[in-house]
């Protein structure tokens, strides 16, 4: 039994930071970082925009009261001048964002709104090409309804809501199963078809064009500036002993 761990030293060197950030996998996040601030250094804030993002970063991490403001800072160890520039961080990034590419998210969005459009859809899965042409006999007969056949013979989670799913967005589907659902009309049954391991019977209930919204134009923004972050975190010239940034804006 050991009664107490040994006691090791360690004194880190400056020149040893780069080779161990490398090493504990942190070097890509403070790579990621370092662009964000050359990105954003003449993005300029007004008073209330810097009294807003400050008391959203305080309400985010709870630190509202001097008590645990001290606390935090103690933690992270930064200092107060610090923390005012962290939490205008966000608030510059978003307005970097809109500057750059809120011009180009129309077209984005027009290119991609195929991926974005949505479908509910009633499927029924089953193992045998026999069993899913029966099935399919069945409907076109009106001897049954979807649902319940679904309930039935459907071998997926959709059992559970009598073949029901969705909404879902064309990004998440099988290309093949957009394919169908694009061409059908609601509530028309289409014959049955093989995906992967499955045979599968599908009937459109509703198709949901998208529009574009503050959620998706942000998510449009947010594609071209990871596009863009990328690019400029494979220029980076990093050695043991310094990082070199240099940052192109679009």
């Amino acid at each position: 039994m050991i009664s107490a761990l040994p006691i090791v030293d360690k004194t880190v060197q400056i020149s040893d930071l780069i080779p161990l950030l490398g090493q504990y996998q942190l070097l890509p996040q403070l790579l990621k970082e370092l662009v964000i601030d050359q990105a954003i250094q003449d993005v300029q804030l007004s008073q209330e925009e810097i009294v807003q993002a400050v008391e959203q970063f305080y309400r985010q991490y709870q630190i509202g009261d001097e008590t645990r403001r001290e606390a935090w800072l103690k933690h992270y160890r930064m200092t107060p001048q610090q923390l005012a520039v962290q939490a205008q961080r966000q608030l510059k990034l978003h307005k970097f964002k809109l500057q750059t590419w809120n011009n180009q998210v129309e077209s984005d969005f027009l290119q991609q709104k195929g991926q974005f459009d949505q479908y509910v859809y009633s499927l029924i899965r089953v193992a045998s090409a026999e069993v899913a042409q029966e099935l399919y006999f069945r409907l076109q007969a009106g001897e049954q309804a979807f649902s319940d056949l679904a309930t039935q013979y459907s071998q997926g989670p959709e059992a559970q809501t009598g073949g029901l799913i969705g909404p879902v967005t064309a990004a998440n589907l099988h290309p093949t199963l957009v394919q169908i659902l694009t061409s059908a009309q609601p509530g028309q049954v289409r014959p049955p078809i093989r995906l992967g391991e499955w045979f599968v019977i599908v009937s459109l209930q509703k198709f949901i064009s998208a529009q574009l919204d503050d959620t998706l134009r942000q998510q449009l923004l947010e594609q071209r500036f990871k596009e863009w972050l990328q690019s400029q975190l494979q220029s980076i010239a990093v050695s043991d002993d310094s990082i070199a940034v240099s940052v192109q804006t679009p």
